[in-house]
Order: C-alpha cells, then structure tokens, then sequence
C-alpha cells in the first residue's frame, strides 16, 4: 500500500505547488447536492430532517431531540475506565480553556476621556459532532466545554443517530459534562442547515461551530453567505510530519495512520532529510496498515500522500508555510528550535513523545483547527471564539474640550459635517452653559 504514497526528492517550486494541493471533490456537483439539502431543510424543517436521517444514516426517528432520560442512561452504558478517560479529558481541556479568559480593559485615554472594553458571550451557539464511521464524542469536549467557560447561555449539539435512531452513549456522556442544552439528532449538510435557519426542533442559532466532511463544510460556507457566522471552514482532516535520523519510523509510521485513517480525502505529508528514512518508514506504515480496523480509510488517504526529502531546513519552513497544515508534527534533533519559524499552523507537536492523538483528545489544546491551508488566517477555537468584545467610552466636558476641536477637523477633512455637528453643538452648548453660570455668578 505505501507504494502508492508519492516520493519527491528535493522538489522544486512546481512540484510544491502540486504537493500541497488539496484533494478536492467535483465542486459543481458538490454545491448543487448540499444547496438542495439546504433549501429542503429551510423550507420543511423537522419533516426534512427526518427524510434525510433515513436515507444517509438509516435511521428512522419520530421525534429529533434526545431526551433527559437518554442523556442519564448514557454514562451506565460505557465500561468505567472510558467514563474515567473522558473525565480526565474534560478536566485537561476545561483548566487549559479556562486560562484563556482575558481580563477586560478599563484606561484613561486621556484626561476626561475614558474607555473601557468588556466580554459578552455570544448567546445561541451551535455544535456539530460528526458520527458516521466514528462518534467523535471528544470533539464535544473540544466545543462545548470553550462554550460553557465563555458563558453561552444555549449550547445546541447535532450529531447523526446511529441505524436504530440512538446516540452513542459516549457522546451524551461528553455532553452531560460540557453543559450541552440540547442536542439534536441530525448529521451533515442537513444538520448544519437545521442550525442555520431553525426547524420546529431546532432554534436557529447565531454561531456555528465543528469539523466534518466537504458536504458539511460547504453547507456551513451556504449559512455564511446567508447571515450564520461559523467557525471556520474546516474539512477534512491532515497532517505535516518533518522527520530526521533521530525519528523512530514506527513512530513516523503511527503518526501518519492517526490521520490517514480519519476519511479517505484526509491528507498526509512527510518531509524527510535523507532518503535512507524512505524505506525503514514506508515499512513501518505497511505493518502497521495491515492490522487497522479502518484500513480501507487509511489506505484510500495515503493515496493522497506524499514523502519529500528535503535536505535544507530553510526549505522545509518554507514548505511547512506554505501549506499552512491543520496539524504539524516535527521530530527532529533540534524540533523546539523551528518554534520562531512557524507562522502557519493549527496546531503544533514536538518532539516523538507528543503524538497528535494527545491533542485530538486530553493534552487540553482544542482539536477543531483550520485546514485546507486556513491556518494563514484563522486560528483553532477557543474560548475566544465564543465571545465578543463590547467597547464603552464616557467623555467628561472638559475632555470634550480637548478632544472635540480634533475630532471637527478630521470630520471636516472627511466631509462628513453631521459628525462635526454632532460635537460643535455640545461644545457650543458647554460654552452657553459656562457663560451663563459666569453671569449667575457675577
């Protein structure tokens, strides 16, 4: 199977260029079949969303919500030592997550002028939790927990049902300890359509958040363009390892099976230094291929993949850039020291004792990250992405009087006379005030 992993040595700018390209699907077709499940789900709700639960996951359900008495039998329906695991994740991300809540601004600008900046939650977010071939219930932890530390006061979760119409117990687990409100039994272009616009089930929501499949990817961007702020753009999964003579291949090799085995569009990159690392690593991924239980996966995503030898370091951080990877692992002699190096990124892991797996679950960094070269200009979630920031200012008079003749020549400079009106009729009022209490005075 890892013949088919494509091997570059020392490529140049072209074959870069095709390197980190994305594998992508017929985007014509693609856009016409999710509009379609999007334009259904807006214009029948609850009726649609039970079709389309039927036909892509085989479910047949009466009612869409899960109820209090599914939630509280979860946790009896999952052997202790994974309720001890997901626990101890949960704690992990929450303590990591809860670090990241800022101190609100309050300054002085200037004499009479102060402002000052404070945090709101957004109010109604949506969570997304792909099932399917693999209840993602960690990537409830990932959500919701930052949801919950951020104070959003409903935390909606969709994920799809399994054949007979219920949740796995380890996603409603996950949810009984990240303060979930409701969760709903959907999946796919439909469930994010369900999100955006609202069904009888549903309440539309103001913000979207999770990872999933291009179908679902692209239902998020069609909510964008009508209104429905998400996350990011996140699809399908991938990975940049850099490796040198110190890396252990079944190291090398496990790493690269972690994110092959996501999906069959995930994509794997690794950058070797000497092409005496092909064969021992190429090896290593076969043994390890032949036992996976989702090897089909993971052999339909190699496929995707590529090995390049690169003996420069400066090429490599030029490479490891430019494709700006959702995850980078690098397990070299000298890892720590590419730190300053890298500006695009998800998600970074150093050193061969820090497998992606750590972060995907309990280290305490968030798993939803940017992919398909986002990372340039988005960043992971966190508890950031679950609020805002309101700035309030209050002027005194005798700021007014400082500052109001600045701000009537830059109004003027913009013609834009209403702004300027607005501060000369107060300081024309404060020179009528001033002048009358001088002749009460007098």
């Amino acid at each position: 199977m890892s013949k088919q992993i494509a091997i570059y040595m020392n490529p140049d700018d072209q074959d870069i260029q095709e390197i980190i390209r994305r594998p992508q699907k017929q985007q014509t077709e693609l856009e016409n079949t999710v509009s379609q499940i999007v334009t259904a789900v807006r214009d029948r709700g609850d009726s649609a969303l039970i079709e389309y639960t039927r036909t892509f996951d085989k479910a047949q359900l009466q009612n869409l919500p899960v109820t209090r008495d599914e939630v509280e039998k979860a946790a009896q329906l999952l052997k202790p030592e994974l309720r001890m695991a997901i626990k101890h994740a949960a704690k992990n991300i929450r303590n990591f997550h809860a670090a990241q809540l800022s101190v609100d601004e309050d300054m002085q600008v200037e004499n009479g002028v102060r402002c000052w900046r404070r945090t709101r939650p957004i109010e109604r977010v949506g969570l997304y939790v792909p099932g399917g071939t693999a209840p993602l219930f960690s990537t409830v932890l990932m959500l919701a927990i930052p949801a919950s530390i951020a104070g959003c006061r409903e935390i909606v979760l969709t994920t799809p049902p399994r054949a007979d119409g219920s949740v796995h117990p380890a996603i409603l687990f996950a949810a009984s300890l990240s303060g979930v409100t409701s969760i709903i039994k959907a999946g796919g272009a439909q469930a994010i359509a369900a999100l955006a616009y609202g069904t009888e089930s549903v309440k539309k929501v103001d913000k979207i958040f999770g990872p999933g499949n291009q179908y679902v990817t692209k239902a998020k961007e069609i909510a964008a363009a009508s209104g429905t702020v998400i996350d990011m753009p996140a699809g399908p999964s991938e990975v940049l390892i850099v490796v040198d003579e110190t890396a252990d291949p079944d190291i090398t090799a496990a790493d690269m099976l972690s994110q092959a085995e996501h999906g069959p569009d995930s994509q794997v990159i690794v950058i070797i230094d000497s092409v005496s690392l092909i064969d021992p690593i190429l090896k290593a991924v076969n043994q390890q291929l032949f036992d996976l239980p989702r090897r089909e996966f993971a052999e339909s995503s190699l496929a995707n993949s590529s090995m390049l030898c690169v003996p420069e370091k400066d090429k490599i951080v030029e490479i490891i850039n430019r494709y700006a990877p959702e995850h980078l692992i690098i397990q070299t002699r000298d890892a720590n020291s590419l730190e300053g190096q890298i500006t695009n990124a998800g998600s970074v892991f150093f050193g061969q004792w820090t497998p992606e797996s750590a972060g995907d679950y309990a280290s305490g960094t968030n798993h939803t990250l940017p992919t398909n070269g986002w990372a340039r200009v988005y960043s992971g979630v966190s508890v950031d992405s679950f609020i805002k920031k309101i700035t309030f200012q209050e002027i005194t008079p005798e700021g007014l009087k400082k500052l109001g003749p600045v701000i009537e020549v830059l109004a003027e400079a913009e013609s834009l006379i209403a702004h300027k009106q607005a501060v000369s009729v107060r300081l024309q009022k404060l020179r009528e005030s001033r002048k009358e209490k001088n002749e009460q005075n007098n």
